[in-house]
């Protein structure tokens, strides 16, 4: 059984269901196809539920986000800006509010909605959604074929690879996508983890699994060269292998190679100054200086985290805090403002939000998303060696990359 298309979509996350839609709103026949029964799989699961969908900032300060080939995407988020997606989703009827860090959430708070307004505008679009497999496209005289496993060839002028990268698989990321640009020849870039968690040398980790911290700093130094290359305010959270939460997973974009090179500081009092919070051991003290070392710091310090703290201070838990000495007490506000950890390794590419590495963009023409090797054929989204750090950039990469190739797919058609 075969189905002519003048465009096919592989792909139904943020990037395939923008440019299938987008496509089809400019009069192509699309199909989208995807081996999930539900499109936007990974869309439900982003900011945790929420769906932090852009970054309401300029052009300049998305770019300067953007971690790898951020000059690529100068022609896609012109052409989209964030600004843009706010309306498009708006007129969606998907109402939007901004929040710490310029993220962008629908106010329902619901990523939901967010799915359903992109599958809804789709079909209005008049876009055909297949469940089946792609096993394989191959190039041919006027166009390409695809052989699903459903065992229908699709037939189709143009082709779009919005297949994702290899983070949570689950959800139909497995890496399709390059398989299918190496058939084409298109080089791949090696691909890794990026905004992911990070598993730590300590084993007090573990203890304080569960455990979220919020408005603390946390640093990474790379002590190979002596620098910090990261340093933001925000929310961690520790668990039964180290590290994670939004610091984390910034963080671990910002580390490469050998990670026991790196130092993690966490400043759990960023609000005072060393001077400030000595005032404030000693104000703590002065009230409980009949008591034992380890009662306290309740007023300071969430409860789980004192037992650990006291050990690391190196002060013994039950030595009364009036016989605490000042060395003792400047070690620990040194703990408390630059408290150390370890990295390890990452956790596994499926555990990781993006991934790094992919689609080598210096074959794509930024200015369409079509390949410079084989006419006809697009890439858009998580396949491109593409990623940003957290706030909604990496899926404003996916809308604006999805929604480059297109336009641009029905300005080749129109034009031919």
């Amino acid at each position: 059984m075969n189905q002519s298309w003048d465009l096919i979509v592989v792909g139904a996350g943020a990037a395939g269901l923008m440019c299938a839609g987008t496509a089809a709103s400019l009069g192509l026949s699309v199909v989208l196809i995807d081996a999930n029964s539900r499109p936007g799989r990974k869309l439900m699961i982003t900011g945790k539920g929420r769906c932090n969908l852009t970054n309401n900032c300029t052009i300049d300060d998305f770019l300067s986000a953007v971690r790898r080939n951020p000059r690529f995407l100068y022609s896609a988020i012109n052409a989209l800006t964030p600004q843009d997606a706010m309306a498009f989703f708006e007129e969606l009827g998907v109402p939007l509010k901004t929040e710490r860090g310029s993220r962008v959430f629908p106010v329902s708070d619901r990523a939901i909605d967010v799915v359903d307004a992109l599958v809804s505008y789709m079909k209005k679009s008049g876009v055909r959604f297949i469940h089946d497999p792609v096993l394989s496209i191959a190039r041919e005289e006027n166009g390409f074929s695809l052989y699903t496993a459903g065992g229908i060839t699709h037939k189709g002028a143009m082709v779009v690879i919005a297949t994702g990268g290899l983070s949570y698989p689950a959800t139909g990321s497995r890496g399709d996508g390059y398989r299918f640009a190496e058939s084409f020849g298109h080089k791949l870039l090696p691909q890794s983890p990026s905004l992911v968690p990070i598993i730590t040398q300590e084993v007090w980790c573990k203890e304080l699994s569960g455990l979220s911290l919020k408005n603390v700093t946390l640093s990474v130094i790379d002590t190979a060269k002596g620098t910090t290359v990261y340093n933001e305010l925000g929310e961690m959270l520790f668990t039964h292998f180290g590290v994670s939460g939004p610091l984390v997973l910034s963080a671990s974009s910002h580390m490469s190679g050998e990670l026991s090179r790196y130092r993690i500081m966490i400043d759990l009092k960023p609000g005072l100054s060393n001077e400030q919070l000595d005032a404030r051991l000693l104000r703590d003290f002065d009230a409980a200086k009949n008591k034992d070392f380890i009662n306290s710091l309740g007023a300071l310090l969430p409860k789980t985290l004192i037992p650990v703290i006291v050990r690391l201070s190196g002060i013994s838990p039950e030595q009364k805090v009036n016989l605490i000495t000042k060395t003792q007490r400047a070690g620990l506000l040194n703990l408390l403002k630059s408290l150390p950890v370890i990295p390890t390794a990452f956790r596994p590419v499926a555990e990781a939000i993006v991934t790094s590495g992919g689609v080598d963009t210096s074959q794509i023409d930024p200015r369409t998303m079509q390949s410079k090797l084989v006419p006809g054929l697009y890439f858009a989204g998580e396949v491109l060696d593409l990623d940003a750090y957290t706030g909604g950039f990496n899926l404003q990469i996916a809308f604006s990359t999805g929604y480059l190739a297109g336009i641009s797919a029905a300005r080749a058609q129109k034009g031919s």
